[in-house]
């Protein structure tokens, strides 16, 4: 079904797309926000750039855009996928809980801030280009690769990565001598098996874009994580 929405609000796009029981191409937009928040099912194609808070609580359904994405990508989303053919702005998957976020190109700031897992659910984003400052800021939980392939004069990661991170992982792919981390991580060399379990994610996202996947995996990779279960204990528990 193919759906023009140039000059619509974002209300009745929304109404608009949910009424429909099929898949949905969306041609026209531009900066309509919140575009399938909630959404359980469908796959849905955005030809243009959504605006703010696309797939924000998403539950299920597979969102596509042919173009790059404003801030807040899948606020808070639970389920489903986000494929971005371009770059987004800052807040991408914030306090994401669930789900995948694949983009093409670069992120801005805070990319994965307050980040979650809960039992079976980690959330995955994988950025092909390279990320703004505060990367994974207080990140509880989940999975950031970021893939440095943009060819953006800019570093991989900008300042201030990982600052609060006190679960899950961030994944960077390449040289990483120029980043300063916090003393509340641990960054390491990947090993082997930790390039193996990379894998499945890293197959799906040369997939969508047509990378090689045997450039990227043959790459170093550096791992970031929390090195200790609870950083902040020792501010609210007296000695």
């Amino acid at each position: 079904m193919l759906f023009d929405v140039k000059g619509l609000d974002h209300k009745t796009l929304n109404q608009k797309v949910r009424s429909f029981d099929t898949n949905i191409t969306i041609s026209g937009c531009c900066g309509q926000r919140f575009i399938a928040a909630g959404m359980k099912d469908k796959h849905i194609t955005i030809n243009g750039i959504p605006g703010n808070a696309l797939g924000a609580y998403l539950d299920g359904a597979t969102i596509e855009v042919n173009g790059n994405a404003q801030d807040a990508v899948g606020d808070t989303m639970n389920d489903g996928k986000i494929i971005i053919h371009g770059s987004i702005g800052d807040a991408a998957g914030y306090a994401m809980r669930g789900g995948k976020i694949y983009i093409q190109g670069d992120a801005g700031y805070r990319a994965g801030i307050h980040m979650k897992a809960y039992k079976d659910k980690i959330p995955v984003m994988i950025i092909g280009g390279k990320a703004g400052s505060f990367l994974g800021e207080y990140q509880a939980g989940g999975i950031i690769m970021v893939l440095g392939m943009s060819h953006t004069e800019r570093r991989i990661v900008g300042n201030f990565p990982c600052t609060g991170m006190h679960g899950g992982k961030i994944i960077l792919r390449g040289n990483i001598d120029h980043i300063t981390f916090p003393k509340n991580v641990c960054a390491k060399s990947a090993t082997e098996e930790d390039i193996e379990s990379l894998r499945p994610e890293l197959t799906e996202f040369c997939e969508v874009f047509g990378c090689d996947i045997k450039k990227i995996i043959n790459s170093e990779f550096t791992v970031v994580t929390p090195d200790s279960k609870n950083p902040y204990e020792q501010m609210y528990v007296a000695n």
